[in-house]
């Protein structure tokens, strides 16, 4: 009888443990987000690691998790509308995407996804070294996602667009002479030639493109508790510094090495953009 109450109580001991493990995974809140797109896509590290860093600034437990698949913006985005596995994204802002998705209104990128400049071949580096406006930029082709934003502000501009469906083969189309310049954003573009050495590809030294965008995080309209959550843990990490040294820590090297303030900057207007920068967030932005 004694050995059977010892291992009743062991059993008691477990199940109170398993009860209290489950509620706890019960109470914490679930972030599930995309997959990078490919292997070579080290573009989202950043948005993990500030997602992270905001959701720890909170007093709730939580729990962080890539979806099992790879997927395209598209898919994602569509899954986030209809709350069908993916809890949050983080994308360039759109009139659309605001109409069917809610915004946390903080740009994580300080609006530097509209600061572009161009991969290219490296045997077109005289093709581009004396362009100094968008008339002179037209006779090229750009080449971008067939989903992306970007390509609908381009082709409002009046400029040549060839789009794939693909990121990997962009890289590869542009080698391919499929177009001739790829605009990049300046968070982006240094780390992308470095992950393509056996293209043949380059930075292209005197020209960038400038039009409003920026990246939020994007949650479902029904979400407001995980829309407050990050929202307030922005907040509280821009307000004790830790936004700005982990931004800094990603990509101040990559600013100072674009040198904008040397280039040609061409303006193009983004009319997909949904207003004006509100005067509290201008603090937020990239000012040269």
């Amino acid at each position: 009888m004694k050995k059977n109450f010892s291992l009743s109580n062991t059993l008691i001991k477990f199940l109170s443990i398993f009860l209290t493990v489950g509620q706890a995974w019960c109470a914490s809140i679930q972030v599930i987000y995309p997959q990078p797109e490919s292997l070579n896509d080290t573009r989202s590290n950043y948005f993990v690691d500030l997602l992270n860093l905001a959701l720890s600034k909170t007093s709730e437990t939580y729990i962080m998790r890539p979806y099992a698949q790879k997927m395209t913006q598209t898919r994602a985005l569509k899954q986030l509308e209809i709350n069908e596995g993916i809890d949050v994204v983080w994308t360039v802002t759109s009139i659309e995407r605001e109409r069917d998705l809610l915004p946390i209104k903080i740009p994580l990128d300080k609006g530097l996804f509209g600061w572009r400049l161009f991969l290219i071949n490296k045997n077109d580096h005289d093709k581009f070294e004396n362009i100094r406006s968008k008339k002179e930029l037209m006779i090229y082709a750009a080449g971008q996602g067939y989903d992306w934003p970007d390509t609908q502000i381009l082709r409002l501009n009046n400029l040549n667009v060839v789009t794939g469906s693909d990121y990997d083969a962009l890289f590869k189309m542009l080698r391919a002479n499929r177009f001739q310049f790829f605009p990049r954003s300046v968070l982006e573009i240094w780390e992308e030639e470095k992950n393509h050495p056996d293209l043949n590809l380059e930075i292209e030294r005197s020209t960038a493109l400038h039009y409003n965008s920026c990246i939020y995080f994007f949650v479902n309209k029904r979400n407001t508790r995980l829309y407050d959550l990050i929202d307030r843990g922005l907040r509280f990490a821009m307000d004790d510094g830790s936004f700005d040294q982990l931004f800094e820590l990603n990509f101040r090297k990559f600013i100072n090495k674009s040198n904008l303030n040397s280039r040609t900057i061409i303006e193009l207007e983004n009319p997909l953009f949904p207003e004006k920068i509100p005067a509290e967030n201008q603090k937020f932005w990239f000012r040269r």
